[in-house]
């Protein structure tokens, strides 16, 4: 091929393979003229061989908890050379190290397995479906997260505080009532326009007024008045502690 020819075209920016389907030769058989004439593409920096990763930086982004693929984007390099240099040099990240250590329990069709948890350690792991196992600590944390977060938006859509006495000091002590006794028994999330708040006092507390008059200064409000029908106190579903303080605040 000729020099010339061959270098007029690499330098319109074609590749390799472009110039061979042009040449109707073969992609080798130009790169060994690119070659033997001392040409290279424009491409061939992008290409070109970047070096080793060394341990240590691969070492201090596994103990950030980073992945595979955020130490690509971190480095400006590929995925396929990360996984590379992590298996040269005896690496593997808490997610490799997990699959692997389930590896046997996941083709056994197991339920559950003791495996190395990066927040708990050495814990039982609980099947998830068809794609591995999760930690059953983890499991719970993100439970019971996401239900106070759903309580305290709802919380927050009741106005914050007991619909009876205004007391909104602790979330924990608040709780839903329907207005509707037809619809005992569902969830607020579900029934969102029918559960309005109330702290535990006011909840078991037998009141019997269809529309409740609340004060407007200090904590009381009256913004659902027109709402609150009877709530009624479920005596046979509870045995009072008599003498205690709880029994107290509810009167008994």
């Amino acid at each position: 091929m000729q020099a010339d020819w061959l270098s007029s075209r690499l330098e319109s920016g074609r590749s390799i393979e472009s110039i061979a389907r042009e040449a109707g030769k073969h992609a080798s058989t130009v790169a060994y003229w690119a070659t033997k004439h001392g040409l290279v593409t424009t491409h061939a920096p992008r290409h070109a061989a970047r070096g080793e990763i060394s341990r240590e930086a691969l070492a201090a982004m596994i103990a950030q908890g980073m992945t595979v693929r955020d130490m690509a984007d971190h480095l400006g390099r590929s995925y396929t050379s990360v996984r590379h240099w992590l298996g040269r040099h005896g690496l593997a990240t808490p997610r490799a190290r997990r699959l692997a250590e389930t590896a046997a329990a996941r083709a056994a069709g197991a339920e559950t397995v003791e495996a190395t948890c990066p927040v708990h350690g050495l814990t039982m792991f609980i099947r998830r479906g068809a794609d591995g196992f999760r930690c059953r600590l983890c499991r719970s944390g993100a439970v019971d997260r996401r239900r106070k977060e759903v309580k305290r938006i709802l919380v927050a859509e009741a106005g914050g505080s007991c619909t009876l006495c205004g007391y909104d000091r602790s979330m924990a002590g608040l709780h839903f009532h329907h207005v509707d006794p037809a619809r005992q028994g569902l969830r607020p999330l579900g029934a969102r326009d029918d559960a309005v708040a109330c702290c535990r006092p006011c909840r078991g507390r037998q009141v019997r007024a269809p529309l409740l008059q609340l004060p407007c200064g200090g904590r009381g409000r009256a913004r659902i008045a027109a709402l609150v029908p009877t709530m009624e106190r479920r005596r046979g579903t509870r045995r009072p502690i008599r003498g205690s303080s709880i029994g107290r605040a509810f009167g008994c």
